[in-house]
């Protein structure tokens, strides 16, 4: 099942770590599923790595983890090559879109180069649940800051787009992000938009921010440009329950 309104969970939390096993799906990627509404199958989450080089090791935990909340796990790989015959097949036949943290201008450029830009925008259109963590949430933006090009923050331009608005991440865990976001909104070189402390997600129906939501206690905040300076408004998300 998808949605009828094209969906994008955008996040600064992923896995957690597990009772049990080693990790278990965080709330905010149960929550991904849960916007997905499947009803009589398990959900079929399709796990992309691309931003962190499609490392292997990662996904024994999320195929496990999988398991363990009753969800279907896939991979999509681009290193060293598709390890799908059909790109545009194993997306559309997804119910969700987790896409890992990492390099979202190294996910953006290879993602190109396959031609999954445009499978994205056919699968956002088509109601298959967008969703990710840093990297994954960055890439549905127009555009962002990222540590992408080293240990210095930039700003990166040439985002998909479906999100008409820019976006910080992990902006209560390191202060460095927060001076040049808001210094590159304040020069007008970043478009407004939202920042997302840790474990905090926004979802967007359409191209409208529908809730904004938390696993934890940090917040979001809108930021624009005021003059040569930024206003800044703090939004309280709702608190997830750990079900």
């Amino acid at each position: 099942m998808t949605t009828s309104v094209p969906t994008i969970l955008a996040t600064c939390a992923g896995m957690g770590p597990g009772r049990w096993l080693d990790a278990s799906y965080g709330r905010l990627m149960r929550y991904a599923v849960e916007l997905a509404g499947v009803t009589g199958r398990a959900p079929r989450v399709l796990h992309v790595n691309t931003a962190g080089g499609d490392q292997r090791a990662a996904e024994g935990d999320e195929i496990a983890a999988g398991k363990a909340a009753g969800i279907e796990v896939s991979h999509l790989r681009l290193f060293p090559h598709p390890n799908v015959p059909d790109l545009r097949e194993a997306v559309l036949s997804s119910d969700v879109v987790w896409v890992g943290g990492g390099s979202v201008s190294n996910l953006l450029a290879v993602w190109r180069v396959h031609g999954l830009d445009r499978v994205f925008t056919e699968a956002w259109s088509s109601g298959v649940i967008l969703a990710g963590i840093s990297a994954g949430a960055l890439c549905w933006h127009t555009s962002g800051t990222t540590a992408s090009f080293g240990p210095e923050i930039a700003t990166f331009h040439d985002g998909l787009g479906f999100i008409p608005h820019s976006l910080g991440v992990h902006y209560d865990s390191d202060p460095q992000r927060q001076e040049i976001h808001e210094g590159a909104i304040a020069r007008g070189e970043l478009s407004a938009g939202y920042a997302l402390d840790e474990g905090v997600g926004i979802v967007y129906r359409g191209t409208e921010v529908d809730e904004i939501v938390a696993e934890s206690s940090g917040n979001a905040y809108w930021i624009e440009q005021d003059l040569d300076h930024v206003r800044k408004t703090t939004i309280t998300p709702v608190r997830l329950a750990n079900h």
